[in-house]
């Protein structure tokens, strides 16, 4: 049988900590610490922690982060860091942005969830925002928790909209881990371990290639093959913020509407202003028929994820069947506030405009380096503050993320591009700290060309 008490009393425990902003003394942070490394090692991941640059190159004690506000957060023992990763796109507006936790706050203590059976308002409300702020004629929206379940929800529209079963995505892709989206993943690394997925054809073309995506379509009508969607993001992030050329959009466009297959923007991670325009297609003026996003929808706050299409493509979601795809959680009336605030902050700054203007200033920075570094850089890509840097080796891009994080400058590495290093803050970064993040990144190159 089971004994609850030691449960209770940890539980007890951690909610007291949980109230605290600060420690009064080190030593109880270094248990923090020390219990932490202690938990992801024995209850959740153990390579986790050998992986992680903040955890493995932090020094004498692990950096165990516990609170921020805009692009600076604090460990626990008080350690103020730049943050230059940015949740991997999820905090657009910096860590624990005011108006959406006031917001949140403020539904959290009249209704944290909704009954599933009753009209909730906030859900309504935000599909109404999405609808008027996303292109064309895009109206309803579906929403989850995470990228991975909007793409999901995004391939099940496209499949009973249009009664086919394939789908062309490109090479490096990454559109979440869950079976369906893993389908498409653009890399073997995640694919192969698992076997066997998604029933359908996937077919997988190299990314900006719009020739490429137009043969496999013919080839696809050609011998009767039902394609239902071509799924490509904007522009490519976990394999180093590639941007594709400027034909590649506008042509699959309208590929896509010549042999009747739906085009999805898969925009979890450049939706909402990252690239220097509020939805990354609108760089090529593209309405595609599905687009999905997530990661900063929730303002860093809740988690949050939409996919978003017209009324025509939906109808088989409503009719005869409202019920075709639901989550209890999904769309909760928490996450809808954070949403919904996070949309108002967004708009209101322009945050899109001074993604582009700090891009513009970021970017070319960076490339001097490349030229002044030409034995560690390869190149420097991207848009706005989702920014690429290439190395010659998985080992230097190693290197210089954690040589960077000794400087308490946090970056990391891609998930399908081992060799290149993403810049990605928050897009109310500042000037001065992406100065500050110029001066440690040239110290940190110059002790790295001494050793090679």
């Amino acid at each position: 049988m089971i004994d609850y008490e030691d449960a209770l009393d940890y539980s007890a425990h951690w909610m007291d900590l949980i109230q605290k902003n600060e420690f009064p003394t080190k030593e109880r942070a270094y248990e923090i610490i020390d219990e932490s490394k202690t938990n992801f090692a024995e209850y959740y991941n153990r390579n986790w922690l050998e992986y992680r640059k903040s955890v493995t190159e932090s020094g004498d004690w692990a950096a165990v982060e516990w609170g921020g506000s805009g692009a600076v957060f604090k460990d626990v023992l008080g350690r103020e860091y730049l943050d230059f990763l940015g949740g991997f796109g999820m905090m657009d507006l910096g860590w624990s942005h005011p108006d959406v936790v006031n917001t949140v706050k403020a539904q959290l203590e009249r209704s944290p969830m909704p009954s599933q059976e009753l009209l909730d308002p906030l859900r309504g409300v935000l599909a109404k925002l999405i609808a008027s702020i996303t292109p064309g004629d895009l109206k309803y929206s579906w929403f989850g928790a995470s990228g991975t379940e909007a793409n999901e929800a995004a391939m099940k529209i496209a499949k009973l909209y249009t009664g086919k079963t394939a789908f062309i995505v490109g090479v490096r892709a990454f559109h979440g881990k869950t079976m369906g989206s893993l389908s498409l993943m653009g890399k073997a690394d995640f694919r192969v371990p698992m076997g066997q997925m998604y029933a359908g054809q996937v077919y997988h073309v190299p990314f900006g290639d719009a020739e490429a995506v137009e043969k496999q379509l013919e080839i696809c009508d050609k011998v009767g093959i039902g394609v239902a969607a071509v799924m490509f993001e904007p522009i490519q992030g976990e394999s180093g913020a590639i941007v594709p050329p400027d034909d590649f959009w506008p042509r699959i466009r309208v590929a896509t509407k010549k042999y009747g297959a739906l085009l999805i923007a898969d925009e979890v991670q450049t939706g909402l202003g990252r690239t220097g325009k509020l939805w990354g297609v609108e760089h090529w003026n593209v309405t595609p028929d599905i687009l999905t996003v997530a990661k900063s929808l929730g303002g860093g706050v809740m988690p949050i994820s939409a996919v978003t299409t017209t009324e025509e493509i939906y109808r088989p979601m409503m009719y005869p069947n409202p019920f075709m795809h639901t989550t209890t959680t999904g769309g909760g009336a928490l996450a809808c506030s954070a949403a919904i605030s996070a949309i108002h902050v967004t708009l209101r700054e322009r945050l899109w405009e001074q993604a582009a203007e700090k891009g513009v200033y970021l970017i070319p920075q960076l490339e001097k380096f490349v030229a002044q570094y030409p034995q560690i850089y390869e190149k420097i890509t991207g848009k706005g503050l989702l920014i690429g840097m290439h190395f010659k080796t998985p080992e230097l891009g190693f290197k210089v993320a954690s040589g960077l994080f000794k400087r308490h400058i946090l970056v990391a590495g891609t998930l399908t591009s081992a060799q290149t290093v993403r810049i990605e803050p928050p897009l109310v970064v500042t000037k001065e700290q992406m100065d500050l993040l110029l001066n440690r990144l040239e110290d940190t190159l110059k002790e790295i060309s001494r050793t090679i």
